[in-house]
């Protein structure tokens, strides 16, 4: 009798070995896996154990092979009979989380919604699975773009979290609402749910790994509204507590002892992962200083030998291309970042001279974003296109009315707020309206002095400058362009380099200083002439047919001469 008790155990646990040992193979055998994990049913097992083989043959199928309509077969008998057993939550949640997954993956998301929903229902006395199918349904909603739905379930989550006493998976769903509530721009709920964050993350005693797992994501979250905002020099206390708390992660062991609350079992994100969000946190900041060298620096220590965001237009180029490349694999992704590509190659279209390119790029990513501080950005760029062509008056004048910094400006971001102000005193310049362009710019000036925006900084500098020039108050010319070429130089932005050599010839020849403006005209000479190397590069390459794209997908694959093998993008 003993026998044939242990018999179907001892053949069970022979074919799961089996399977396991097929898909831990190097490469993984899994057609021989999933021939095991059948084999299972030809002795007619016992529900429990016909349950997880389900279970265990859909994981596979999922994540392993194309073959999704078996997959989704074998979880939802997983999840049915899992469903009629008592204590049986590890199967039962697992096939309902893996489940909604591949719903999901085939666009069904209306049937992976009401599936979690019964899940959490069913969960309440399984803190663990509670948490995480929580988690997993409100990053549904996020996918959609319903971000009121999520954040009313991370609320939830928080306050179960609370009555299971766990402190540490409650900081976890405020700080998740606390990011949704920035992408929803919804800062008057923001502050004080970060405050509260603040005060949990500050008295949990845990795992030491843990809390400054938290202390990361609750500064990355304030380090990114201070830049969304544009306060690039408010926010530097907090970038310089979030790279010396990433500093601290890394010499921490990392401890295998597990939590005594389950609730507890969840970790944000890999040290690894934490440390390149920190540099790229870092990037952001350097690039709205102006500091691109800064920025080239962390960006290399974050993707190691990638040559990345510097001024050179055919690297920024094959860049580009290579995240179009990505959106045609990813529909998803590619709805996500259409905007965004189309405003990058407007820039690189402004960049080699091709204004109405540029125009079609900005207008097309207009009609794609929702998000205000892009739309804005956008605007911005495309007033200066208006400018540059010289006759889209009545055009030019519909976007001014709408970015005016004076009145209503539509987003609460410092930096464009300064940038606005700096197109009304291009547009006056270029209008001779010199007394009015000098109120901008020195606006300008002021908001961009106040958070280190050193590029609006050196291009008012260069602007009033000319200002300046023109009024014949040479002097006065001479201590605006001076600063800014070497702002321009500690940047470096070769483009303002060029625009303030070129006054400084002009003011030197003016002022009878023959060596000095000698000297501005052979600095001017080399950059024009590195400027128009890389503008032929760039002009040359099979990737600047992209700038002619303006609907639907991005084009077929365009294949890069000599580009880096890999990307930023890659991190989409």
């Amino acid at each position: 009798m003993a026998s044939n008790v242990e018999a179907p155990e001892r053949w069970y646990l022979a074919l799961l070995g089996f399977a396991e040992h097929f898909r831990t193979s190097s490469p993984p055998k899994i057609r021989l896996c999933v021939h095991c994990l059948q084999a299972v049913f030809q002795f007619k097992p016992p529900q429990r154990i016909e349950a997880r083989t389900h279970l265990q043959l859909g994981s596979v199928l999922y994540h392993h092979t194309k073959n999704s309509e078996l997959a989704r077969s074998h979880l939802e008998k997983a999840w049915f009979i899992s469903q009629q057993l008592p204590q049986f939550e590890d199967v039962k949640f697992e096939a309902a989380s893996i489940l909604s997954e591949l719903f999901c993956q085939q666009n069904l998301v209306d049937s992976a919604k009401p599936l979690l929903r019964k899940a959490i229902q069913i969960s309440q006395q399984t803190p663990y699975w509670h948490c995480r199918l929580l988690f997993q349904l409100a990053q549904l909603h996020t996918l959609e773009k319903d971000l009121v739905s999520a954040c009313d379930l991370l609320g939830v989550g928080a306050e179960y979290a609370r009555v299971v006493g766990s402190e540490y998976t409650r900081a976890l769903f405020l700080l998740s609402k606390g990011m949704l509530l920035l992408m929803e721009r919804k800062l008057g709920e923001v502050h004080p749910l970060l405050t509260l964050c603040g005060t949990i993350v500050e008295n949990w005693q845990g795992n030491p790994i843990q809390k400054e797992s938290l202390r990361v994501f609750f500064l990355v979250l304030q380090v990114t509204h201070y830049l969304d905002a544009g306060q690039v020099k408010s926010v530097k206390p907090c970038l310089k507590q979030l790279q010396q708390c990433i500093q601290t992660i890394s010499t921490l062991q990392d401890d295998e002892i597990l939590p005594t609350n389950p609730a507890d079992l969840f970790h944000w994100l890999p040290k690894e992962h934490m440390c390149v969000l920190v540099y790229l946190v870092t990037v952001m900041h350097s690039m709205q200083a102006g500091y691109l060298e800064k920025a080239q620096k962390y960006t290399d220590k974050a993707l190691m030998q990638l040559e990345k965001l510097k001024s050179h237009k055919a690297t920024a180029l094959q860049e580009i291309s290579q995240v179009c490349q990505l959106c045609q694999q990813s529909p998803r992704l590619f709805n996500n970042h259409a905007a965004q590509l189309h405003t990058l190659l407007g820039l690189y279209c402004i960049s080699v001279n091709c204004m109405d390119n540029a125009e079609a790029q900005f207008t097309t990513a207009l009609r794609l974003t929702t998000h205000q501080e892009l739309w804005t950005y956008i605007v911005t760029n495309l007033a200066s296109v208006y400018i540059r062509e010289g006759n889209r008056h009545q055009e030019l004048y519909g976007l001014l009315e709408r970015i005016n910094p004076d009145h209503n400006f539509p987003v609460s971001s410092h930096c464009l707020r300064a940038a606005a102000f700096y197109i009304r005193g291009l547009l006056s310049f270029f209008q001779g309206r010199y007394n009015e362009a000098k109120r901008f710019l020195r606006e300008t000036l002021k908001m961009s002095n106040a958070e280190d925006l050193n590029r609006l900084t050196a291009c008012s500098l260069v602007l009033l400058g000319h200002i300046f020039y023109v009024l014949g108050n040479h002097r006065e010319s001479n201590n605006m362009v001076v600063p800014a070429m070497q702002l321009a130089s500690k940047i470096p932005d070769m483009s303002v380099q060029l625009w303030s050599s070129a006054l400084l010839k002009d003011l030197n020849k003016a002022l009878g200083n023959n060596i000095d403006a000698h000297e501005a005209a052979q600095m001017h000479q080399n950059f024009s002439q590195q400027l128009l190397q890389d503008h032929i590069a760039a002009c040359s390459l099979p990737e600047h047919n992209l700038i002619s794209w303006t609907d639907g997908p991005p084009p077929v694959q365009i294949q890069a001469q000599n580009g880096p093998t890999t990307s930023l993008a890659s991190l989409l």
